[in-house]
C-alpha cells in the first residue's frame, strides 16, 4: 500500500447453482488464497453465493436463508483481514428482493449494495434511501451509493456495480467516480459467447480511461447452470485504459496492483471529480499501511508502445507528426527550403529525415533540403561520414563547412585563449553553427530546422542560443527513445543498402556534443558519462514530471526497471543529477521555438509542463538523500 500502490483481485470459483454452503466454502478458499498473495480488495460475480443462475428460485426461502448462513460463514472466515471482499447474494428486504454485494471487511459486514437496473429480472428497483437490514443480529445499511474509503490510502476509495448496471446509459460507475471513488468493483453476471472477452476488455479499457479509475470485474464462471447459456469466469483488473491482469479459466483468479497516487494526479489535472452532484455515504475501512509487492510489469521504455508489434505503427504516427508540423509552418511562411545542421548523431538524422519527408510532400526536389556538417575541434570523421552519407543518400544538398577559423576568430575577439577548454570555449562552436544555420536559411528562402529533443530540453544538456535554438524544432516533442525508435524504424524499412547502413552505424554511435578535442579521431566526449542513460532520463521524466510520482517512488519503480542494469547508488546519483538539472535549467524551456507535440507531454512554454526558472529543488533532493 505504500506510494499508492494497493493489489486487487478479482476471482470467480467453480460454484455449484444454488448451493450456497458449497458456495461460501469455495469463496472462503478464494479469499485465504489472496490474503497469501497481499490482495486488499477482492471481487467476486454478481450472486456469487447462490449463483446468478437460479432462475425464480433465487427468491425462495431456502435459498434466501442459506445465502445469509453462507454470508454470515464468509464474514466470520474474514476475521482479522485486512481485506475488502465483495460478494454477491440475494436479500429480501421485506417484500422486495434485491440482487446485493455484500461489503465485508475484518470479521464484519459493512453495508449490502443493491443493483439498480432491474429489467427483466426477479428483483425490485432499491429505495432511493438509505434503509436497514439485520443480518447477524446487527443492523446493515441498504444503499445504492457507498463510497467504502480506506482510511491509510490517500484517494483510495472503492465503489460497486452489479451486473446489468455496468451497460446501463449512465453506468453508476459514472456517478461513483465522479464523487470520488477511485476503484469500480464491477460484479459481472453475463455468459460466455464469441464477443463476450473482447466486449468486457472494451468496456474495461474505455471506461477505466474515462473515469480515471480503476476497474476490478468478476464474471460468472463454470459452476453455473448451462441451460441456456455457458459461463467463462472472465475477471479483469484494469487501469486507465490499460488491462493489468486478465485469466478466464475454471477458478479464475486476476491479480494485480492499481497506483492510487497516479489515479489521483490524473484526476487533479482534469479537474472534473469530487463533485457533489451525487452524494454518497461514506464507510471507512483498512487498518495498517504495508508494502505492497509489485507483480504489474514496469516497461523500461514508457515513451514506447509495451507490445512490439505496435512499434512500427507508432513510429510512423510520429513521423506523420513530425513532417505535417514542419510542412504546415514552410507553407504559412512562404518558404521552399529546410536548412539541417547534420552531426552524425541520431538526432540531426532525424531532423533530416524529417526535412526530407516534408519537401517531398510539399512537391519539391530532396535537394532543397540542405543539410549542412560543420567540423570544429570535436568532430570525428566517423559522425562526420555518416552525417555526409545519410544527407547524400536522401537526395540533399550537402555542404561542409568548417567553422574553426571563426570560432578562433571569435576567441581572440573576446579575449579567451585557445587551450583554454571552459564552458566558453564549447558554447562558442555551438553557437556559432547556429548562425551559420539561420543565415544560409535566410539567404535561400529557408528554415534553420531544429534538432534538438525533448530529452535533451529537460536536462538542459544543449547550449543557450546555440543548437538550444532554431527557427521550427522537429525533435521538440520526442524524448531520445523516441527518435532513437523513429530513426530505427526508417532504418528497418529502407531497401537503400548504404542509407541503411550509415543508419545503423549513427544508433551505435554514443551520444556526443563533440564540442572538445579529440584524440586518434576518437568520440571522447560522451554526454551520457556527463547526465546519465537518456533511456533511465526518459523513464525519470515519465515518472516525477509526467505521473507526478515523488523521487523516491521512482527510485523503487526505476530498481524494478533497471535493477540489472544499474546499483542502487547509480540509479540515486542519476536520480539526483536528473532533478538537479531540471530544476537549473528551465530557464532554458522558458523560451523554446515552436515546434510539434507527439504525446500529452511536452514542455513548450505555451502549453507544456511549466515550472519557475528559480524554483528551488530542496524537497526532492532532501528525499533522495534519505535514500543513500
Amino acid at each position: 500500500m505504500k506510494h499508492g500502490f494497493i493489489k486487487v483481485a478479482a476471482a470467480s470459483p467453480v460454484i455449484k447453482v444454488a448451493d450456497a454452503d458449497y458456495n461460501a466454502g469455495r469463496i472462503i478458499e478464494c479469499i485465504k488464497d489472496a490474503q497469501e498473495k497481499g490482495v486488499k480488495v477482492l471481487v467476486f460475480p454478481e450472486l456469487s453465493i447462490t449463483g446468478c443462475s437460479c432462475y425464480d428460485l433465487i427468491g425462495h426461502r431456502v435459498i434466501l436463508e442459506g445465502a445469509k448462513e453462507a454470508l454470515l460463514k464468509i464474514v466470520k472466515a474474514t476475521s482479522g483481514m485486512d481485506m475488502l471482499v465483495f460478494v454477491g447474494l440475494p436479500v429480501a428486504v421485506g417484500a422486495r428482493l434485491y440482487s446485493c454485494a455484500a461489503v465485508v471487511c475484518g470479521g464484519e459486514l459493512l453495508a449490502l449494495v443493491p443493483r439498480t437496473n432491474v429489467s427483466g429480472s426477479h428483483f425490485a428497483q432499491p429505495d432511493e434511501e438509505e434503509t436497514e437490514i439485520i443480518i447477524g443480529g446487527e443492523s446493515i445499511p441498504v444503499f445504492t451509493d457507498i463510497l467504502f474509503e480506506n482510511q491509510i490510502i490517500p484517494g483510495l476509495s472503492v465503489a460497486v456495480e452489479l451486473g446489468a448496471d455496468m451497460d446501463a446509459v449512465v453506468p453508476p460507475s459514472l456517478c461513483h467516480a465522479l464523487s470520488g471513488a477511485t476503484v469500480i468493483a464491477q460484479m459481472a453476471s453475463f455468459p460466455e459467447t464469441v464477443s463476450s472477452t473482447d466486449e468486457a476488455e472494451l468496456n474495461c479499457r474505455f471506461m477505466s480511461r474515462r473515469l480515471r479509475c480503476g476497474m476490478v470485474m468478476a464474471a460468472p464462471g463454470k459452476g453455473e447452470s448451462s441451460t441456456d447459456n455457458v459461463f467463462s469466469g472472465l475477471c479483469l483488473v484494469a487501469e486507465n485504459g490499460e488491462i493489468l491482469s486478465q485469466d478466464e479459466r475454471e477458478n479464475s483468479l486476476a491479480v494485480s496492483e492499481l497506483d492510487i497516487e497516479h489515479l489521483m494526479n490524473l484526476r487533479r489535472a482534469s479537474g472534473e471529480f469530487d463533485v457533489e452532484d451525487y452524494p454518497h455515504i461514506i464507510c471507512p475501512w483498512g487498518v495498517k499501511e504495508e508494502v505492497t509487492q509489485l507483480s504489474r510489469s514496469i516497461p523500461k521504455h514508457p515513451h514506447l508502445p509495451a507490445d512490439t508489434a505496435k512499434l512500427p505503427e507508432y513510429c510512423r504516427r510520429m513521423l506523420d507528426i513530425q513532417v505535417s508540423g514542419l510542412v504546415k509552418r514552410m507553407e504559412y511562411a512562404g518558404l521552399d527550403h529546410c536548412v539541417v545542421g547534420i552531426s552524425g548523431g541520431v538526432d540531426s538524422t532525424l531532423a533530416v529525415i524529417v526535412s526530407s519527408m516534408a519537401v517531398k510532400k510539399m512537391g519539391l526536389p530532396s535537394q532543397n533540403v540542405v543539410a549542412c556538417t560543420m567540423p570544429c575541434f570535436g568532430t570525428s570523421s566517423r559522425t562526420k561520414s555518416n552525417a555526409i552519407v545519410v544527407a547524400e543518400q536522401l537526395g540533399c544538398e550537402v555542404r561542409v563547412i568548417d567553422i574553426s577559423k571563426a570560432v578562433y576568430q571569435h576567441f581572440d575577439d573576446i579575449g579567451h585563449a585557445h587551450d583554454d577548454y571552459s564552458v566558453a570555449y564549447e558554447n562558442a562552436q555551438a553557437r556559432e553553427r547556429t548562425q551559420v544555420l539561420m543565415d544560409i536559411a535566410n539567404k535561400i528562402n529557408g528554415l534553420d530546422v531544429g534538432t534538438e529533443d525533448l530529452s535533451e530540453f529537460v536536462d538542459g544538456w544543449c547550449t543557450y542560443n546555440g543548437d538550444h535554438t532554431s527557427m521550427y524544432d522537429v525533435n521538440l516533442g520526442l524524448t531520445k527513445t523516441q527518435v532513437r525508435a523513429n530513426v530505427r524504424y526508417v532504418a528497418d524499412g529502407t531497401e537503400d543498402k548504404v542509407l541503411k547502413a550509415a543508419l545503423y552505424d549513427v544508433l551505435d554511435c554514443p551520444v556526443t556534443p563533440e564540442l572538445l578535442p579529440i584524440h586518434d579521431d576518437q568520440i571522447e566526449q560522451k554526454s551520457e558519462e556527463a547526465v546519465g542513460s537518456y533511456s533511465l532520463q526518459d523513464f525519470f521524466t515519465h515518472m516525477i514530471m509526467i505521473r507526478g510520482f515523488s523521487p523516491e517512488k521512482t527510485f523503487r519503480l526505476a530498481k524494478m526497471a533497471y535493477g540489472k542494469d544499474f546499483t542502487d547508488q547509480e540509479l540515486i546519483r542519476w536520480l539526483t543529477s536528473y532533478c538537479k538539472r531540471y530544476f537549473s535549467q528551465q530557464f532554458k524551456r522558458s523560451c523554446l521555438m515552436d515546434g510539434p507535440a507527439v504525446e500529452a507531454f511536452t514542455v513548450s512554454p505555451r502549453t507544456g509542463f511549466l515550472i519557475p526558472s528559480d524554483a528551488e529543488n530542496t524537497l526532492f533532493l532532501k528525499e533522495l538523500e534519505k535514500l543513500k
